[in-house]
């Protein structure tokens, strides 16, 4: 683990040095392989002199960095991206939402529901005209407020509208016996 090329069978580069040249060392930033050849000792004042950025102007060196930080490639907006008019399509300003409090919500077709529900428990919360995201208190709200337009006591005695106060109260009647909904709000 020392560096050194056991195969080597070069003499030290350094000038009047007899020792055998197992350890390597690049001769310029430019020219990366390309190598000087020197024993241990010699390969260690080498490497403590020499600086990959001599001769680079302090532009070119910030230049550099700038690069080094994104691994020399290019970065582009994401608001430029068809990435972010895709993610703008399904309702979300910021793709990394994801990853966040959206990140249970189905934000493509279904009408904006956040969660799957039996077929009986999602067509009684559009019977309701509720979200699928509230609790059984707030469900119950919408079903009192229903209930109040449809009921005949309500409407002068009307009779017109009992088989959609019939869903109203089936509707209910699923919502209240399912564990899919919190009991608080």
């Amino acid at each position: 683990m020392s560096g050194a090329s056991e195969t080597s069978t070069r003499v030290c580069d350094h000038e009047g040095c007899p020792e055998a040249g197992k350890f390597r060392a690049p001769k310029s930033p430019d020219i990366l392989d390309d190598y000087f050849w020197f024993c241990q000792t010699h390969v260690r004042e080498y490497n403590l002199k020499w600086n990959f950025f001599d001769g680079t102007s302090e532009a070119e060196l910030r230049a550099q960095q700038d690069s080094d930080k994104v691994w020399e490639r290019p970065t582009q907006s994401f608001k430029k991206s068809a990435e972010e008019r895709a993610w703008a399509r399904l309702g979300v300003d910021d793709p990394h939402q994801v990853l966040g409090a959206n990140a249970t919500q189905n934000p493509g077709k279904g009408g904006g529901a956040t969660r799957r529900l039996p077929p009986t428990e999602r067509r009684a919360v559009d019977i309701l005209e509720a979200k699928d995201n509230w609790s059984k208190p707030e469900i119950r709200k919408a079903y009192k407020a229903l209930i109040k337009v449809l009921h005949p006591d309500m409407n002068g005695g009307d009779r017109s509208q009992e088989e959609q106060l019939a869903e109203v109260v089936w509707a209910w009647d699923q919502i209240k016996e399912s564990r899919n909904f919190r009991d608080k709000t």
